[in-house]
C-alpha cells in the first residue's frame, strides 16, 4: 500500500497582492491540504492501532518503519514532478530543502568534477576570461564494495657461493587454513550477518552479482573458524563484565535446530552488561551474551558463580534462585520497574482504568527526577533521590496496600500490585545507591540486535552455532557501546591474532575500549 504523501508549503512572506492571483492559489492549494490533512489522519490512525490497538491489529517496528519509509519516498517523488513542471523562480520562493543539515565530515576522502564553461572568452568583448575564484558544493558518494585480489608473495633467496641454500620467509598464517579469505573478508561476513542481520544465504547471493560463486557452506566455515580465533577474546570481554561488582542481567529465547527430532527446540541467550557512564563512573560500558540449552535457573548460577555485588535484572524466578544459593549474602537483586510498570500499562491501555493511571502518573514522576540526575556522580544522585524521590516511592507504597484489598485477587490490576509490592525491596534499592538505574533498559537494548538478527535468521542451526552467536554479539555489541567501528575492529583483531602479533596475555589490549585503529589497516 503506497502513501503517495507530499508536503504543501505556503510561503506567508511572498503572498502576490492581486486578489484574483490570491484566489486561483487558494483553489489550487486547499484541495492539496486537504488531501494531505487525510493520508496524515490514516498515518496518526496506524500509529495508534501499533501503540494501543489490540495484537492482532499491531503493526511491528520493521512494518512500521516501511509505513514511514513510503510515505517519505512519495513525499520526495511528489517533489521531483513539482520541481519539473514548476518554473526555477517559483521553486525558490516556496520551496524548502529538506535534508540533513551540517558538514561531511572532514575523514571521508575528497574528488573534484569541475564543471567548466565552454568558451574563454569573454561574451562582451570577446577577451580572454581568467579565473577569479569558484564555487563549491559538497555531495555525499558511494563507491560500491569491491571485491580484489590480495597476492601474496614470498621471494626465494639463493647462494651463488655454495649454491646450497634457499632462504625464504615463512609463509604467514592464514584465517582459513588453504582458504581464499582475508581477515578483512572474513570480517565482513562476521559483521553482515550478526550486525546488519544478513543470513549467509542473502550474502552469498551478492557476492554471484560480482561473479564470485560462494556456498554458503564455505561462508559458514569462514564464520566459525573467525569465532574460533575470537573465543579468548570474548572469555576476556565476558569475564571482565562478570567482575564488576554491579551488573544488568536479562536473556531472551533463541530457536536452535535440533536434528534429532526435525523441529527446533527454545535456547537460551543470557545477556551480562556493565554500564556506569549514567553516574559518570570509571568503568567502560560492555556487554557479554552466554548460550545455554533451556531457560532453567541453574544457568546464571554457573555464570556468577565468582559475582559479588549488586544483580540488576527483571522478575524472573531464575535470579532469586542465585540469591537463595548465596547463603552468605554477597549477591543483592536490584529490580525494573519498566517491568513492574508494564504491567499497569497493559492494564490501563485495554481498560483505561483510573487506578492505573494513576500509578503510572506516580511512576512517571520518579523518571522525571532521573532524567535530571543522568550523568552526576553517584553521590549526588543518591542525595537527589533520598530527597525528591523517596517521599514518592513511599508514598505509592501506602497507596498500593491501601488499594490492594479492594480488588478482586484474579484482576490483572491485582496481580500487577502483587508483582510490585513483592519485589519491593530490590525495586527501591536504586534510592541508596546513586550507581544502580531504575530499570535494566541498557541490557534490554542489548539484547533487542540480537531479536532482529534471530527474526531475520529463523533459528540457531545448531547449539554450536548459537554459541556463536553469543561470541560474535558480545564483541560487535561492545564495539557499539564503546563508538567502535566493528568492521574495522574485528578486521584490525584478527589480523592481530592469527598472525601473532597479539599474543594471549596480550589481548586486554584488543578489549574495545581499549583498542585503537591502525593508522591503516594492513591488507586494505
Amino acid at each position: 500500500m503506497r502513501h503517495h504523501h507530499r508536503v504543501v508549503q505556503i510561503n506567508l512572506a511572498a503572498l502576490p497582492d492581486d486578489p484574483a492571483v490570491l484566489q486561483r492559489m487558494l483553489q489550487e492549494i486547499v484541495p492539496e491540504l486537504q488531501a494531505e490533512n487525510e493520508k496524515l489522519w490514516q498515518l496518526i490512525q496506524r500509529l495508534l492501532r501499533h501503540r494501543y490497538g489490540p495484537r492482532s491489529e499491531k503493526l511491528d517496528l520493521d512494518q512500521l518503519q516501511l509505513v514511514l519509509e513510503d510515505a517519505e519516498q512519495s513525499a520526495a517523488e511528489d517533489g521531483a514532478a513539482k520541481e519539473a513542471t514548476e518554473p526555477a523562480e517559483r521553486q525558490r520562493r516556496t520551496a524548502t530543502a529538506n535534508r540533513n543539515r551540517g558538514a561531511l565530515p572532514a575523514h571521508l576522502p575528497r574528488y573534484e568534477v569541475v564543471i567548466d564553461i565552454e568558451s574563454k572568452e569573454c561574451p562582451c568583448c570577446g577577451a580572454a576570461l581568467h579565473v577569479i575564484g569558484d564555487d563549491r558544493t559538497e555531495m555525499l558518494d558511494l563507491v560500491p564494495a569491491q571485491l580484489r585480489v590480495k597476492v601474496v608473495c614470498l621471494p626465494r633467496y639463493g647462494c651463488r657461493t655454495c649454491e646450497g641454500a634457499v632462504v625464504q620467509a615463512p609463509a604467514p598464517e592464514r584465517p582459513i587454513d588453504g582458504g581464499m579469505a582475508t581477515e578483512a573478508l572474513v570480517a565482513h561476513v562476521v559483521v553482515s550477518k550478526f550486525c546488519d542481520s544478513l543470513p549467509l544465504y542473502r550474502q552469498a547471493q551478492m557476492f554471484k552479482r560480482q561473479g564470485i560463486t560462494l556456498d554458503r557452506s564455505t561462508l559458514s566455515a569462514w564464520v566459525g573458524r573467525a569465532c574460533w580465533w575470537l573465543t579468548p577474546l570474548y572469555e576476556l570481554v565476558l569475564g571482565t563484565v562478570l567482575s564488576s561488582d554491579k551488573v544488568f542481567a536479562d536473556e531472551t529465547t533463541l530457536p536452535v535446530l535440533d536434528p534429532g527430532r526435525g523441529k527446533t527446540k527454545t535456547g537460551q541467550l543470557w545477556c551480562y552488561a556493565v554500564d556506569d557512564r549514567p553516574w559518570a563512573g570509571p568503568t567502560h560500558p560492555a556487554v557479554a551474551y552466554v548460550y545455554c540449552d533451556g531457560r532453567h535457573g541453574e544457568h546464571p548460577i554457573a555464570h556468577l558463580a565468582a559475582f559479588q555485588g549488586i544483580l540488576q535484572v527483571d522478575g524472573y524466578a531464575g535470579y532469586g534462585k542465585l540469591v537463595k544459593a548465596r547463603t552468605d549474602g554477597s549477591i543483592q537483586l536490584a529490580y525494573c520497574w519498566a517491568h513492574a510498570r508494564r504491567l499497569f500499562y497493559e492494564f490501563y491501555t485495554s481498560t483505561q482504568s483510573p487506578l492505573a493511571a494513576e500509578v503510572l502518573a506516580r511512576i512517571a514522576k520518579l523518571y522525571e527526577i532521573e532524567a535530571e540526575v543522568r550523568g552526576q556522580p553517584a553521590d549526588v544522585r543518591r542525595a537527589i533521590r533520598q530527597e525528591r524521590s523517596r517521599p514518592l516511592v513511599e508514598n505509592l507504597q501506602c497507596w498500593l496496600q491501601e488499594h490492594l484489598p479492594r480488588l478482586p485477587g484474579w484482576s490483572d490490576l491485582a496481580k500487577a500490585m502483587r508483582y510490585a509490592l513483592a519485589h519491593w525491596d530490590g525495586l527501591i534499592l536504586y534510592l541508596d545507591d546513586g550507581r544502580l538505574e531504575m530499570d535494566t533498559n541498557v541490557v534490554e537494548r542489548a539484547i533487542r540486535p540480537v531479536t532482529i538478527t534471530r527474526k531475520n535468521s529463523l533459528f540457531a542451526g545448531s547449539d554450536a552455532g548459537a554459541r556463536r552467536w553469543a561470541i560474535a554479539n558480545t564483541l560487535i555489541q561492545s564495539c557499539k557501546l564503546n563508538g567502535v567501528e566493528p568492521l574495522a575492529y574485528l578486521t584490525d583483531v584478527l589480523q592481530r591474532i592469527i598472525s601473532g602479533r597479539t599474543k594471549n596475555h596480550e589481548l586486554h589490549a584488543l578489549l574495545p575500549w581499549n583498542w585503537h585503529p591502525p593508522a591503516t589497516l594492513a591488507g586494505v
